[in-house]
Formats: C-alpha cells, structure tokens, sequence
C-alpha cells in the first residue's frame, strides 16, 4: 500500500508510524485508519522490527477526528459508513481485538505512542489502546466530547478507568479539560515524559533495550496480559499455563538459557520469529 497520511519508517529494531497531516493537527480520516491498520500488519510481518512507535508530525500527534469527516457525517445523520471488521462478532475474546479503534490491541510487538503534542478525542483513544505512551514535555490530553455534544466512545469508557481510575476518567469526559504532560504522568495515563526533542530518540532506545526479550515470549505475554482483562483469575492462571508449556518446548527458550549461562545477548535470528 502506498501512504499519503502517514509516513512507515523502520530504523535499527523499530518501526516508526508517523500521522502525517501537520497542517491540520494530524486529524484522523478514514484513509489514516486504513494506513496505520497496514503499516501495524506490515511491521509485525517484519522480523527486524522489535517494536513500533506512532508519532505525529509537526506540532501535534492526533487532534482528533477531521472536522470535515465529522461534518458528512453529521450530514448522513450519523452513519460513519465504516467497514465492518469480520472478527467484530467473532466468538470468544477474537472480537475484542477486532471493535472499529481496537485493533492496535491486536499488534503482536511492543507498541508506544510517542505523544509529542495535542492528543485529544481520537488521537487519545490512539494513545490508549498503544501498549506505553511516552509523552514530550509538550503533550497535551483531553477527551473532547462533550463539548460538541458527543459521549465516549470506541472504547474509552472502558480504558481511561483502567489507567487513571475512575474519578479521573469522569473528571476528563465530563469537563474535556486539556491536561499537560506532568499531570498525565502524575495519573497513569503516561509512562515517560521527556524533552521534546528527546522523545523520539527515548522511544527507539527503549524499543532497542528489548533486543535481549525473546520476541515470542514478548508476544505472548501481550496477548496474555490483554487476555486477562476480559477473563477472570481462575481462567487467566491456566492461560498463562497452557502457554508457559508450550514456551518451554520452544527453541527461543533454550536460546534464552544458553545466552544466560554463556553470559552473552540471545540471537533470536531463525528461531521462528
């Protein structure tokens, strides 16, 4: 697929996803949905990327949805005319990874959104569902529904809670206030803030720091530890132990056991990536 509102870049062990549309804020269309969805599908298929990052360009990493976007459909009285994701209904936990802003969940490698200014109704639903958010000392958050009369959606009711508790996640929604960089670290909501000109550079060192984690085992856990939020303890334990078995018959194991007594970095090269 050739790209005209993202650039797709892979440096070293990393993937890098840059919305490219600075002239508007990086606002969200359909044609970058198409486009991240692939550049996510592309960097999993590629044996050199440990992980990705989703940045934007210029001054802003997602303002939220394209005004013009918003207005058709208004126009159409409410009908985004989005494609519907076959697995949307798919039985058992499959569907959760398939809902319209979900699937970056289903990524198979470490995912951080490198959020290096405005990150507000879309572009933070983006945010949340990225594994880390890494935010520049110029990050901004906010919800902003409300104030055009919308409510949260595609999924935010149900991840703001999870990372900055419930009381924070209402306060956010109902006022759409816009908070900076250190409150969102001093909620949850983020995991590093950094100098603006650092941030990128922060983001591929710590995709570079996972060279000695076993891609597999990164994989699987991902999945484990996304898992588990729809299921509950009982469930959770045995997953995690059906594929604890089977990490055990796999060659990267015995890599990361050789490389450990060897007292050398693990290659995982040819190990069934």
């Amino acid at each position: 697929m050739d790209y005209s509102d993202i650039i797709y870049e892979v440096e070293d062990s990393a993937a890098v996803i840059t919305l490219n549309r600075p002239a508007r804020l990086n606002a969200w269309t359909g044609t970058m949905e198409r486009e991240v969805r692939d550049a996510l599908n592309r960097s999993d298929r590629d044996a050199r990327v440990r992980g990705i990052i989703i940045t934007g360009a210029g001054r802003g990493f997602c303002a939220g949805a394209d005004m013009a976007m918003l207005n058709t459909i208004a126009d159409a009285g409410g009908n985004e005319g989005r494609a519907i994701d076959p697995l949307a209904s798919a039985p058992g936990l499959e569907a959760n990874y398939h809902q319209a802003f979900s699937f970056p969940l289903a990524t198979q490698k470490p995912l951080i959104a490198a959020v290096n200014g405005a990150a507000a109704g879309v572009g933070l639903i983006l945010a949340l569902y990225c594994d880390l958010r890494f935010a520049s000392e110029n990050g901004r958050f906010g919800t902003a529904f409300s104030p055009l009369g919308l409510i949260a959606e595609h999924g935010i009711s149900w991840l703001l809670p999870r990372y900055v508790g419930t009381g924070n996640a209402l306060d956010l929604l109902y006022s759409a206030r816009v908070i900076d960089a250190p409150e969102a670290l001093s909620m949850g909501l983020v995991q590093r803030v950094y100098p603006q000109d650092e941030l990128l550079a922060a983001s591929k060192a710590y995709i570079g720091s996972l060279e000695r984690s076993s891609p597999k085992a990164m994989a699987v856990t991902k999945r484990l530890v996304y898992d588990a939020h729809f299921q509950d303890l009982a469930t959770a334990v045995r997953s995690a132990n059906d594929a604890m078995a089977e990490r055990l018959k796999d060659p990267q194991f015995k890599e990361g056991l050789n490389a450990f007594a060897e007292k050398r970095a693990p290659q995982w090269a040819g190990l069934g990536e």
